[in-house]
């Protein structure tokens, strides 16, 4: 017998990992969005909640991306089961920590469980993805999958889908800071290169490949010495008050290293221990009020094995 209804979370992510534009991305312990699902019996997918961010999001289903993932699932495996979708947004809408994806994959996870669909996880991902789409524009999977398994993921192929979940040896404690800003990630795609010099996409391989060897093997010195990014963050630095000074501060204060998270305009920067995270966040808290900047600072481990779950 089905349940009626259930609840579940899908936790904030960090995508792009600076060098790794929409191929790596990996899951925050907190903050996460809450999704509760309840069957309905007039074959229709509806939103009847949101608190957090309700006077930005769309109550229609289709414009939603947690209600599109829903649509897009119940769709392909030809169900007309009704489903009425309460959305609890606990991460800033367009901060760049991954809201629209969170929401989206709490909803397919919660969507498999109340419906025992015993989906894959790649076909999960897929069809948040179509709900990220609403978002972003694009489909694309370096928020979704990492909210989803948990951990830092490796979107090898979109076409056919593949990721990898990547091992992280080091124990590492991620700052968030999220300026009182807001960045609209279609314009923050738009206005990227189509095409980028040879020399510049061998220096972003050599990175993004040595971001990953240093994850795995607890060698921080080779994480810092890669986060750097020469085809997306030297734009999207621009719209970001007080850019141009942010990693040097985090990295003064003790950080391994820093960049933007996803399409900002929060920015991260990753530490061996929560002392010098917490450390590194008083920093550019106080970088981000000297432009007269409000913001928010979020600590936490990377989220090494949890992504979504049911409560």
């Amino acid at each position: 017998m089905l349940r009626s209804s259930i609840k579940s979370i899908a936790p904030a992510s960090v995508a792009n990992f600076v060098c790794a534009f929409d191929v790596l991305g990996f899951a925050l312990a907190t903050p996460y969005d809450e999704v509760i699902l309840r069957t309905n019996s007039v074959k229709q997918v509806r939103i009847t909640k949101i608190t957090g961010d309700q006077n930005n999001l769309a109550l229609q289903a289709e414009k939603n991306t947690a209600g599109m993932a829903i649509i897009s699932a119940l769709k392909h495996l030809n169900s007309n089961q009704g489903i009425d979708i309460e959305l609890y947004k606990h991460i800033p809408l367009g901060s760049g920590i991954g809201s629209s994806a969170a929401s989206a994959a709490a909803a397919i996870f919660a969507l498999n469980a109340l419906l025992k669909l015993d989906l894959p996880m790649l076909q999960m991902i897929d069809y948040a993805m179509d709900g990220e789409n609403v978002a972003s524009g694009c489909r694309h999977a370096d928020n979704i999958a990492p909210s989803l398994m948990g951990g830092c993921i490796l979107v090898r192929s979109l076409d056919p889908l593949d990721v990898v979940s990547i091992p992280i040896a080091a124990n590492l404690y991620c700052t968030i800071v999220h300026p009182d800003l807001e960045i609209n990630t279609k314009y923050a795609r738009s206005i990227l290169p189509t095409s980028i010099p040879l020399a510049d996409a061998i220096k972003q391989w050599g990175n993004i490949a040595a971001l990953i060897t240093g994850l795995t093997t607890n060698n921080c010195s080779l994480i810092g010495n890669a986060m750097y990014d020469y085809i997306a963050e030297p734009i999207r630095g621009k719209l970001i008050k007080g850019f141009a000074q942010v990693r040097q501060v985090a990295l003064d204060s003790g950080a391994i290293g820093a960049g933007i998270s996803g399409s900002g305009p929060s920015v991260f920067a990753l530490s061996d221990s929560e002392e010098t995270a917490n450390k590194v966040g008083q920093a550019l808290g106080e970088l981000f009020l000297k432009h007269e900047c409000k913001n928010q600072i979020y600590v936490s481990q990377i989220n090494k094995n949890n992504g979504a779950k049911i409560l």
